[in-house]
This record gives C-alpha cells, structure tokens and sequence, in this order.
C-alpha cells in the first residue's frame, strides 16, 4: 500500500530541478540523499514503501533521455515503452522529442506519482503502468521503441531484465539501455550509440562525474 498522498509527500520533500544532462527538463528531486530517504523510511514499516529511487536522476536514465533529445528520428510518431523509469526522465524526453505515447513503468506506486508529477511540470501528457513486465512476453504494452536506464544494479534483476529486453530487439525494435558502468553490466551483444559524461552527486555515486553509456542492445 503506498501512502495516502503521494503526491502530496513528493512536493513537501523535493523540488523542481533541472537535471545537469538533460536542462531542458524539470522533475520533482531530492536535494540531497538523507532527508529523503529518512522520511520514506517512516513509511517502510507502515505503508510498505520503497526507498525514494524516484527522486533522484540517476545517470543511465539522463543519458538515454539525452539521446532521445538529440535524436527526435529515433522516437517521432512512435510509442516509446520506459521500462522502470523511476521518475520518469527518459519517458518525458521521448514525448518531448515527438514519440506518439511515453509509457513510464514502475513496480514503485511513489515513482508513478512522480512521472505524472513530472509530466506535469513539462506540459507533456504519458501513461503509466505499475505492472511487472519482467513477469512474461504479454506483460508489457505492444511497443516501437524499448528504453531503459540503470537496471543492472543486481545480479538477478540484470539477468531477467537483460533477457526482456533482448526479447524485444529479437522482435525487430529498437531497444535503448544507459548504463554508467554498474555491478552487474556486462557489454556483451551490445552497440553503443553515444556517451556522455554526467556530474553526479558524490553521496549517490561517490564520484564527481559519471562516464555513462547509450547501448542498442542487440537480440
């Protein structure tokens, strides 16, 4: 069960900020790592809520929204599926670079209210869904293109989600993956298509800059 209000909760303890990679966009972010994710933990034991992942900008979703920006061919007159899209950063750059629909998937009630919230803010219009797509081939919406940013953070979650995705490039779309290097990537069956140096916040990545990479993935 999420909170109550979730939107109400996301107001009081984010702010409207323009990423560094992408400024062209507002979302909804935590200034800083601790408070945020102090007051979502006074939710863990009550509501069941995972931790605030959705209030932050993380570098794999910058870097494919970047992208897609730069890019408006890719996604124009298209439906562009985000696969855990977190707040959503990458969803809104494709309907800003002319995608037909943006639907923003999460598994986190928090980071669906933070897309639309988001969506909001850039005058764009998407559609969310709160279904596991990983859970089959017809759990995810038919779509043209595949986009995903920062999945590869466990070793199961990269197993199950670099086989979706896969599952998708073997169908014959184009399926985008940023990644700033993490754990469990592996850079195989891969093309990259454009890298990016990001600045991130030293609490969440304990780096300065983060080289992060746009990979086409390959079936």
């Amino acid at each position: 069960m999420a909170h109550p209000d979730p939107e109400a909760f996301i107001r009081t303890h984010t702010a409207l900020e323009r990423p560094a990679l992408v400024p062209e966009l507002a979302l909804w972010l935590a200034a800083e790592y601790l408070p945020i994710w102090q007051a979502t933990e006074d939710w863990l034991e009550k509501n069941n809520v995972d931790p605030p992942y959705w209030a932050f900008c993380w570098p794999g979703g910058q870097a494919v929204a970047r992208y897609l920006l730069d890019n408006p061919a890719a996604v124009a007159g298209k439906t562009v599926i985000d696969f855990a899209a977190g707040g959503g950063v990458a969803t809104l750059a494709a309907m800003k670079a002319g995608a037909r629909q943006g639907v923003g998937n999460d598994i986190d009630p928090m980071a669906l209210a933070a897309i639309r919230l988001n969506a909001e803010a850039n005058d764009v219009t998407v559609t969310t869904d709160g279904s596991d797509w990983l859970a089959g081939p017809a759990a995810s919406p038919e779509a043209g293109i595949v986009i995903a940013g920062d999945v590869c953070y466990e070793r199961e979650m990269t197993a199950r989600a670099m086989t979706w995705l896969r599952g998708h490039a073997a169908a014959g779309r184009l399926v985008l993956l940023g990644d700033p290097g993490r754990n469990y990537f592996k850079a195989e069956r891969l093309e990259e298509v454009a890298r990016y140096q990001i600045p991130t916040s030293l609490q969440l990545e304990n780096r300065g800059l983060r080289e992060t990479t746009v990979w086409r993935v390959l079936a």
